[in-house]
């Protein structure tokens, strides 16, 4: 099994050839660019692709992947919006995710952002390191006692909830199919937790109903000073409303790992280049705005679990014996 590792980084590399002495059948060859109808034919004569989360995946890209023979398309992720699904079935390529790697770095990481934004970490740092020692800026606020609403109980939003009961918060939570194992989390509509919750994390998927789910309607019902978090899909929060709820000080805090239009951002080093869109230095301008470049995901027991998975469906899939969980149709 060859497969040819697209956008390829350090930290990529290292994980994978930890991985791969347990795999001798299986070689991986890094690429640091991404796949792209430019960088496509780079994969002729390989059996796999594999892609990550912001890669173009759509139906070109998989029709050119089609032609020169690539029948598998391993994501080194879980979230899947950007491949045509419909026209890989159609051509039959097949495409495995990693669907639960490490929910607890995502969790971890959304509580981070909560925390920082509410004790005002970002800014303190830069005035300590400007040797300015003053408290006047800086009041947050306890989570203990307070409410936590989390929109989405799956694996990581189940993290996100014991984190929270952990502080001393009253969890409450929205979803469809309510995680019978929270014994301690309340589920309410959504508007009933949007309503209610003093720290609101999003942990849902982005589909045709969730699309914008955050706008001005939904933002007119939070409380007032509420700490706002989104480390699960850019699109799921309608940015212009966004910016509109913190001018006229909706928001205590906002912690956004993934954010709209971050697609040419993520992962690269732009710091020399004027960015094409002002959505990112406009959400930066305000002073109770964290954003990190969507690296939730990265701890090192996550990316060990990526490789691992990622390798592994490589072998199912040659020895017929794929997780349907993994498979994605």
């Amino acid at each position: 099994m060859r497969i040819l590792l697209y956008d390829a980084t350090t930290y990529d590399k290292d994980s994978f050839d930890k991985e791969l002495k347990n795999y001798p059948g299986v070689e991986v060859t890094y690429q640091e660019i991404d796949i792209s109808l430019k960088t496509v034919s780079l994969a002729k004569g390989y059996d796999a692709i594999c892609a990550f989360v912001n890669s173009d995946l759509s139906a070109p890209v998989i029709e050119a992947l089609h032609e020169i023979g690539v029948k598998l398309v391993l994501l080194r992720c879980a979230g899947f919006n950007n491949v045509d699904i419909s026209k890989a079935n159609e051509l039959g390529v097949t495409v495995l995710r990693v669907p639960g790697y490490s929910p607890e770095a995502v969790a971890e990481h959304a509580m981070t952002l909560a925390l920082a934004v509410n004790r005002h970490v970002h800014k303190s740092y830069i005035k300590v390191r400007e040797n300015n020692f003053s408290l006047v800026g800086l009041t947050g606020v306890n989570f203990y006692q307070k409410t936590a609403g989390i929109i989405g109980t799956g694996k990581i939003g189940a993290a996100m909830c014991r984190i929270c009961h952990g502080f001393g918060m009253k969890v409450i939570a929205y979803d469809m199919y309510p995680n019978k194992d929270l014994e301690f989390v309340e589920y309410k509509s959504l508007d009933e937790v949007l309503r209610e919750s003093d720290l609101l994390s999003l942990h849902c998927p982005l589909t045709e109903d969730t699309y914008h789910m955050i706008n001005k309607d939904t933002i007119a019902m939070m409380k007032d000073r509420v700490v706002f978090v989104n480390t699960s899909r850019g699109a799921l929060v309608k940015t212009e409303d966004l910016i509109q709820g913190i001018r006229s000080k909706k928001f205590f805090g906002v912690g956004l790992d993934v954010y709209e239009e971050e697609g040419a951002n993520v992962f690269e080093n732009r710091e020399d280049e004027l960015l094409d869109s002002s959505v990112t230095a406009r959400l930066l301008s305000f002073p109770n705005v964290i954003i990190t470049s969507h690296q939730a995901f990265l701890t090192m027991e996550a990316l060990a679990a990526i490789s691992q998975i990622t390798l592994q469906n490589a072998i199912d899939y040659e020895n017929g014996t794929i997780a349907e969980v993994n498979q994605v149709k």
